[in-house]
């Protein structure tokens, strides 16, 4: 993997509250609360919830940076204030010696934390300076649940995690914030954390490593608190009196679907698509980032399906532009985008891509029912946290399929969690401009809406290193190496593909040709032939999306051809 991604500085990572406030001397706690019980309302936060914290033990070796080696010590802040519907937050702790190898000349080998407090998250990650660099060893954590205060035994991390990605050479992946990273561990509600970092000492022994460092630099654990949905109680735009209106004319009808343009990358200004929001109320589509000033805001409509009633709740302008990029699929601030039947989905076709069709296709469409799909917002997503702008490719050609590699242990009650812990990472801890897949699937078989921009949309993902253009990525949670996914699993990506490639024309059961970005399978600017329906490992030498999961992708296949009418 060594060359693949440009290398970058390490960017101090996000990381939970760190409140300089000074509790009474009496103020001593046993175990740390979370954000919500450590804070009474009334005060604002004196830092954002990702500022670098230390310890929650009075460790020197998990202070977090020499400028602020002063601050307070977690689990002794019974005075904060209480932050409603935090959400989320992430702590990063970087990782210590643990331990010498004689036979290496008494160097530092493992890395680690000991058991220690901390405050309460749900998924864990390592993370290091160099994206470029791999982490060849094992990571194993335990961790205390926060209810019955119990420790896990041993769960090993996935380290090899650098398939996952924005291509070579990209604006994201040369942005300069990109770290490497395991993919991450979703450990249910936790307060305590040990970890050990095992290096591959045999590879010391070949001439490539004789001089190599063991183990990446800069190793830090992520943990993450993945918090409820996010606040959007406060309005982000003109009073509800005012009547909004576009600066650009009407938007445009019709194809309103697919981004302007046949280059390879696109984008759009998402600051400035409460314009498409207007559109969208009366029935028409148009482009993010035409029209409307930023910070405009737009009522939702009451009774609409799957949205909240304008009274209830107003969105900020990120959340506003994310919803707006699904007109006219659902109302604004929809948290589902409901199914449709095949009739009404081959009605939306002709709307929406007619003019791109030829006249066969228009005659007989080849496309699946649309799917249910919970919505960015229906998840709980934090549009703060992402890059403003949307980034497209030109079509969707094939879908590639994942696993997430996080651990099978979720409810399906807790899938919105899942989501919001690793957008939360792929953002904060890894420096991507948004979460990687376009899509996720939960055991239960339920469809989520990834990288913002439009489900319908060909967004730019970063989930197929080499094999993002032209492409989607469907993640399913959870590690199926051994474990077998649910068939409600199987049947919701033979859904889900059966639709969005239907959109552009393809044949689930069919091949196609995609140009490669570059990976460790294929060189840059090969043109590699692949199924439709791929796994992530057709387009790099990887284990996912797991053997299990791999090897139901020929129903998949056959299941979403049939779902078309084929």
């Amino acid at each position: 993997m060594r060359g693949l991604l440009a290398t970058s500085i390490g960017v101090t990572c996000a990381a939970a509250l760190a409140l300089p406030l000074t509790p009474p001397a009496s103020a001593a706690t046993a175990r740390p609360a979370s954000a919500a019980e450590a804070a009474p309302s009334g005060t604002a936060r004196a830092t954002s919830p990702d500022t670098p914290v230390t310890s929650s033990l009075s460790d020197p070796s998990l202070s977090d940076h020499p400028a602020h080696p002063a601050l307070p010590d977690l689990p002794d802040l019974p005075d904060v204030p209480a932050l409603p519907d935090l959400p989320g937050s992430t702590q990063s702790l970087p990782l210590t010696a643990l331990a010498r190898d004689r036979a290496l000349g008494g160097a530092a080998t493992d890395q680690g934390l000991p058991r220690r407090d901390v405050r309460h998250f749900s998924l864990l990650g390592v993370v290091w300076d160099d994206p470029a660099a791999e982490l060849h060893g094992r990571v194993q954590v335990r961790t205390r649940t926060s209810d019955t205060g119990a420790w896990s035994g041993w769960q090993d991390v996935e380290t090899h995690n650098a398939d996952h990605g924005a291509d070579p050479g990209t604006p994201e992946s040369a942005s300069g914030r990109v770290r490497g990273a395991t993919a991450p561990l979703w450990v249910g509600d936790s307060d305590g954390v040990e970890i050990r970092v095992h290096p591959d000492t045999e590879r010391r022994t070949t001439e490539e490593t004789a001089t190599a460092a063991l183990l990446p630099s800069g190793l830090r654990l992520e943990l993450v608190d993945p918090g409820s949905a996010p606040p959007e109680h406060v309005p982000a735009g003109p009073p509800r009196s005012r009547t909004l209106t576009t600066g650009s004319g009407p938007a445009d009808t019709g194809e309103a679907l697919d981004p302007p343009g046949a280059a390879t990358e696109k984008t759009a200004d998402t600051a400035t698509a409460a314009d498409t929001a207007t559109a969208a109320e009366a029935g028409e589509g148009a482009e993010p980032g035409e029209g409307a000033e930023p910070g405009e805001g737009v009522e939702t409509g009451e009774g609409a399906e799957g949205a909240e009633p304008a009274a209830m709740t107003a969105m900020t302008a990120e959340a506003t532009a994310a919803s707006a990029a699904n007109a006219p699929l659902a109302p604004l601030g929809a948290t589902q985008i409901p199914a449709l039947d095949r009739p009404g989905t081959e009605r939306e076709l002709l709307a929406l891509r007619g003019a791109e069709l030829t006249p066969a296709q228009r005659a007989k469409p080849y496309i699946g029912p649309r799917p249910s799909i919970v919505t960015r917002r229906g998840w709980g997503a934090d549009e703060k946290l992402r890059e403003k702008r949307f980034v497209y490719t030109t079509k969707v050609k094939a879908a590639f399929v994942h696993h997430t590699a996080s651990g099978n242990s979720y409810k399906c009650s807790q899938a919105p969690s899942v989501i919001r812990g690793i957008y939360r990472y792929h953002v904060k801890s890894m420096g991507w401009r948004d979460i990687g897949y376009n899509f996720l699937v939960d055991k239960c078989g339920k469809i989520y809406e990834g990288r913002a921009g439009g489900v319908a949309k060909p967004v730019l993902g970063a989930h197929t290193l080499g094999f993002n253009t032209n492409s989607m990525g469907i993640a399913v949670l959870g590690t199926f190496t051994s474990a077998k996914p649910t068939t409600a699993t199987v049947d919701a990506v033979a859904r889900l593909t059966a639709w969005k490639l239907g959109l552009f024309g393809a044949n689930p059961k069919g091949k196609t040709y995609l140009k490669s970005g570059g990976g460790n399978l294929y060189g840059k600017g090969k043109n590699v032939r692949l199924n439709v329906i791929s796994g992530h490992r057709d387009g790099f030498a990887t284990e996912c999306p797991g053997r299990q999961l791999y090897g139901k992708l020929g129903s998949a296949r056959s299941t979403a051809a049939r779902f078309q009418g084929r």
